[in-house]
């Protein structure tokens, strides 16, 4: 029988030209097999303003915790939302954000 110990949490990494790469080796490194980590990586250049960042995140989010290591802040902002609107908990360190939900702890 599984236990809940047992299952790896799901974690989405959202990223922009490799920025939370070295998050990742160390969540793998150190995690013991506890953790799934899939990413989303958006190396595109991106215009100053998004009016529409459906093109850039995911259609879909089906993680436990989501990690934002995107730079751009409408990215992140939209990325926000969804995941407040999925009750998905999202860590994004050192943004002004401003959602349930949502830990900006600084870094």
């Amino acid at each position: 029988m599984e236990t809940s110990s047992s299952i790896p949490q799901r974690i989405l990494v959202l990223q922009q030209n490799g920025s939370g790469e070295s998050k990742i080796r160390g969540i793998l490194r150190f995690g013991g097999g506890r953790f799934h980590v899939t990413t989303s990586n958006i190396d595109n250049h991106l215009p100053p303003l998004l009016d529409d960042t459906d093109a850039y995140l995911p259609e879909a989010i089906d993680a436990d915790l989501v990690l934002d290591f995107l730079k751009h802040p409408d990215l992140s902002q939209d990325l926000a939302e969804r995941c407040t609107a999925l009750a998905i908990p999202m860590i994004a360190s050192g943004k002004k954000l401003r959602a349930r939900g949502v830990l900006t702890p600084p870094t």
